[in-house]
């Protein structure tokens, strides 16, 4: 009769460890499925090539002197932009870029100072929002020129009424009597350092 207990009871021991296991690997195997089955991440936004305002890699720049008026000097522009001519103005327009062009007679070289005191006043009248002017002096293949760097709001759009904060450089070129303001204005968020320089670069007397 001790056998047939002692048997049993080894029995018993045997069938509870067999369910134990049983349970730990069923508990192992939901976890598993569980890490198996977890969701993908959200595929991120595809990053725009060309953000509004930016000009492409691949513009092509033309030469451009005046037809009428002073033409002692060429600049080369964006090819295919639009082309408003008013008075002394020439206006180069691509989406939310312009290149503006404007020659006039000076009886003295700009310089800084005279920038600030005079073009900074005219401007603030004239610009929507006039904001961060800054003037200075520096080196372009034409030689010296004033910069000023500035800021402003855009024309409303006609069509979907939209208003653009546009970054602005104003390079004047001063040579022998004769001045040349060249305004190159975009976005302020658009990437267009290269553009511009090979716009501003590309001034030379004639």
């Amino acid at each position: 009769m001790s056998y047939a207990r002692n048997s049993a009871g080894v029995v018993a021991v045997t069938v509870i460890a067999a369910v134990i296991a049983g349970c730990s690997g069923s508990s192992s195997g939901a976890q598993s499925g569980s890490g198996s089955t977890a969701p993908a991440q959200a595929t991120p936004a595809p990053t725009e090539s060309n953000p509004p305002g930016d000009i492409p890699d691949n513009q092509v720049y033309v030469d451009y002197q005046p037809a009428h008026g002073f033409s002692g000097f060429t600049v080369k522009v964006p090819e295919g932009w639009a082309r408003t001519d008013k008075g002394g103005t020439t206006v180069f327009t691509d989406k939310l870029n312009s290149v503006t062009i404007t020659a006039a007679t000076a009886s003295t070289s700009p310089t800084v100072a005279s920038v600030k005191n005079t073009v900074v006043p005219q401007l603030s009248g004239q610009v929507t929002k006039f904001a961060s002017p800054k003037v200075s002096q520096v080196t372009r293949k034409a030689g010296p020129v004033v910069l000023l760097a500035y800021q402003g709001d855009s024309a409303k759009d006609p069509v979907t009424g939209k208003v653009v904060r546009d970054a602005f450089e104003r390079y004047v070129f001063y040579r022998q009597g004769h001045k040349v303001d060249l305004t190159l204005s975009g976005p302020v968020n658009a990437d267009n350092v290269d553009p511009w320089r090979t716009v501003s670069d590309s001034f030379a007397w004639r």
